[in-house]
């Protein structure tokens, strides 16, 4: 696990369960922590509440840089290299959601990371410890 991705999940305020948890578990923390500042900023876009939702938004970005970070590309290859390329545009439509407080976008956003977090909890345990 990426040390700056562990760093910037335990800074965005999640303490529990982090020091014990596995590569794989933290990874799903960190989906699930993305996941939850992307729900806050439009609660936040749609409050009108500009200074919070760019705060959220710039975390939401923070954390998908950290999951880009982790990725092996050796060992992923092509899913790794894919993976990285979807976390670009996933923060490039963050920032554009940021600018135009487009809800529309956030929903896309959080869709794709949901879909991602999907595959990630259906990896069988037997693989999981093969990721670290």
């Amino acid at each position: 696990m990426n040390q700056a991705a562990l760093k910037q999940y335990q800074a965005v305020g999640v303490q529990g369960g982090v020091t014990d948890a596995s590569p794989h578990q933290l990874i799903g923390m960190l989906l699930t922590g993305a996941l939850d500042r992307i729900a806050s900023a439009r609660g936040a876009a749609t409050r009108g509440d500009v200074q919070r939702k760019g705060e959220l938004l710039s975390r939401s970005i923070a954390i998908i840089d950290n999951l880009r970070a982790s990725l092996d590309r050796e060992k992923g290859g092509e899913i790794a290299a894919n993976l990285s390329d979807l976390y670009d545009y996933m923060e490039q439509r963050l920032v554009e959601a940021n600018l135009s407080a487009d809800v529309e976008i956030l929903d896309e956003v959080s869709a794709l990371l949901l879909q991602i977090r999907a595959g990630w909890e259906s990896i069988p345990a037997e693989y999981r410890s093969l990721q670290s």
